[in-house]
């Protein structure tokens, strides 16, 4: 009996689920009209964040999943717009890093004209120590990141890498582009990195 209630359970969602899988993509122009005419009152200075650039078009076009060509195109794109520490080091200060993880301002209406550094509200998002109970699982827990990375300058850089646009490793990642789009300064990134990888981070305790 058992065996045939999830066999029925499992043909009604099969059959429940197709209309919604067969729907077809929605119009990009409406899509864009949407959008501006929720942000009627928007700043001049917006309008880049309210119009997709070439990645974005193509990961929406490819529902984040592009055929290989572009999927490389996009890379290559996205890596050239890293800009790297003039002094060539990619670790800041951790304890300003805790602080930019769970700061979530910026980037908002009630952020307009801004007052302060944007944060990076890494813990809307990610799992980063043992005693922050509140975090986001959209991305992966990074507890411990530092150690299994091993610590190596290699992957310091990786790290600083993706975080200053994750496009330029995993394109059509969910992963802002925290450098690229000026969300982050570099020394702000380096602050991220340091939280991820110093030694001495609650990241690694």
């Amino acid at each position: 009996m058992k065996i045939r209630i999830t066999a029925i359970a499992a043909a009604f969602l099969a059959v429940a689920s197709g209309p919604a899988l067969a729907q077809s993509r929605a119009d990009p122009a409406k899509v864009d009209t949407a959008v501006k005419a929720a942000f009627p009152t928007a700043p001049a200075d917006w309008a880049p964040r309210l119009t997709q650039d070439q990645t974005m078009k193509e990961c929406s076009a490819h529902d984040n999943a592009p055929p290989q060509a572009i999927f490389d195109e996009i890379k290559k794109r996205e890596a050239a717009t890293i800009k790297y520490p003039a002094d060539g080091k990619f670790l800041g200060d951790w304890k300003k890093g805790m602080a930019l993880a769970q700061s979530g301002y910026g980037m908002r209406f009630s952020d307009y004209p801004p007052r302060r550094v944007n944060g990076g509200n890494c813990f809307g998002c990610h799992q980063l120590t043992k005693e922050e109970v509140s975090y986001g699982t959209v991305g992966p827990s990074l507890l411990g990141y530092g150690k299994l990375k091993e610590f190596s300058e290699a992957n310091i850089k990786a790290a600083y890498e993706k975080i200053y646009n994750g496009h330029a490793g995993a394109p059509c990642s969910l992963m802002p582009r925290f450098g690229s789009n000026g969300i982050l300064t570099i020394e702000q990134i380096k602050d991220a990195v340091a939280l991820l990888m110093s030694k001495d981070s609650p990241v690694n305790k």
